[in-house]
């Protein structure tokens, strides 16, 4: 590409020069090297440098530094993993689980501090977060996630209001109740990634970007394992995978993960008069109890975000440039601004993106680093990436550094997730899940009755 502008209007409105840096230009050594311009790879090379300011840290990006999804999501810094509390508890105890949502908030919080401390114009701005249930059928969900929070004491941090004691906040069409919770942010993710790469930089971390990695070659008999890229290789003694969803096109890896697309609409500056209607002077981020999942933002210069799934998975789990568009979905998702916001109906949109989020088989995100082969890597968010990076990056600097510390006590860490089936199995079970659930929610917003639980959809969104 020779414009990264159209990517994001993130990106576009990131105040940064989008020119690619320099290629690698030939094999290098490096105390770590990192896989991925990206905000997991960004927060890792930043408490790495913290810790130790002697280190050689070179990241090697394929595209520009915010490319993939830290470039392009809903602007949402957020607690809570896209796994269950309840299901964590399972997995691994109650007591772990409740240590991680507790440090889902803390790095919320983390990443203000670091941002305001680094003088990063993030646009971070904690305003909360409003679940919203559009008619009864969507109450009993917002019960549940209460009586969750509840269960693991967290109850205090959340509360359910109805329609008319909302309607001050925000007026959202059809909202019958709400669970509200003040520990959720805002950002301006392109300012965010942008400004994170150019203080790293500043603090002599090496970025290299047009430089695609081939292959991940372990720890051989010199104590170096390598990121194998057509410009050379970069050798190191500890190598962090922090490509996400993109981890897929890698051999060794492509099974390990599934791309899944999550795509935005943007409108226009929204008038005065409009806002006035609305409400929604705090700037939380803004959900609602459907299972195809929608999250929605108010951006700094008054536009509406709507992001939400509904783009298919593609046979062999590919990613293109041209599956960030797709127009039924897109389409959809302008529908739904018109439809949650009945004043904006002559709307206009300025914007349409998307990109690919990268899906463990087992919904679990995992931060794991084998002293063995020299691997480290913290992936699998779906959707949950902006807080979650910040943490990904202070657990793998602790456990690189050798450090037992309560971040590398956390139940993600060292997790393995089972690998996706082969194709064809791959496909048919994750278009019949996107089919499934699009259909009940429709079921759902027709009939007007909650779900029963029971069904497949059902089962597999409540992981």
């Amino acid at each position: 590409m020779t414009d990264y502008r159209p990517i994001s209007y993130w990106l576009e409105t990131a105040n940064d020069d989008l020119t690619p840096r320099a290629p690698l230009d030939g094999s290098t050594d490096a105390d770590v090297a990192i896989l991925g311009a990206g905000l997991t790879g960004l927060w890792t090379a930043y408490y790495l440098r913290r810790a130790d300011p002697t280190l050689r840290i070179v990241v090697v990006e394929r595209d520009i530094a915010g490319f993939g999804a830290s470039g392009r999501n809903g602007a949402w810094c957020a607690p809570d993993l896209n796994i269950s509390i309840s299901r964590l508890a399972r997995l691994h105890g109650d007591d772990a689980a409740r240590r991680m949502q507790q440090a889902t908030y803390d790095a919320v919080d983390e990443v203000g501090r670091a941002t305001a401390a680094e003088g990063i114009d993030a646009g971070f701005h904690k305003g909360g977060e409003i679940i919203v249930a559009r008619g009864p059928q969507g109450v009993p969900s917002l019960q549940d996630s209460l009586e969750e929070y509840r269960r693991f004491g967290f109850g205090a941090r959340y509360r359910i209001v109805g329609g008319d004691e909302l309607a001050p906040r925000i007026r959202i069409a059809g909202t019958v109740k709400a669970l509200v919770s003040d520990d959720a942010a805002v950002v301006h993710p392109g300012r965010l990634t942008r400004g994170l790469a150019r203080l790293l930089e500043r603090d002599g971390v090496r970025i290299v970007e047009g430089t695609p990695v081939t292959k991940i070659r372990l720890k051989d008999r010199t104590g170096k394992a390598a990121l194998v890229t057509p410009m050379g290789d970069v050798r190191a003694p500890v190598i962090v995978l922090a490509g996400e969803a993109y981890l897929s096109q890698l051999e060794q890896f492509h099974r390990q993960l599934v791309p899944l697309w999550s795509l935005i609409v943007l409108t226009e500056p929204i008038s005065e008069e409009a806002w006035a209607e609305i409400g929604w002077q705090g700037r939380e981020v803004v959900a609602s109890t459907r299972l195809s999942i929608d999250y929605l933002s108010r951006t700094e210069d008054g536009r509406i975000l709507f992001g939400g799934r509904g783009a298919p998975y593609r046979f062999g789990s590919p990613i293109r440039l041209e599956y960030d568009l797709h127009a039924p979905t897109h389409e959809r998702l302008r529908g739904f601004v018109r439809e949650w916001f009945p004043s904006l109906r002559g709307v206009q949109f300025t914007h349409a993106w998307g990109g690919p989020l990268g899906m463990p088989r087992d919904w679990h995100p995992t931060m794991a680093f084998d002293p063995a082969t020299g691997l480290a890597t913290s992936r699998g968010y779906i959707g949950h990436g902006v807080s979650t990076t910040n943490l990904g990056g202070r657990v793998l600097t602790d456990l690189i550094l050798g450090r037992k510390t309560p971040l590398t006590e956390l139940p993600l860490v060292n997790h393995r997730s089972p690998n996706w089936e082969p194709e064809p199995l791959r496909w048919l079970g994750v278009r019949y899940a996107q089919w499934a659930m699009g259909r009940l929610d429709d079921k759902i917003s027709r009939t007007g009755k909650p779900p029963s639980g029971k069904s497949l959809a059902e089962r597999i969104a409540s992981h």
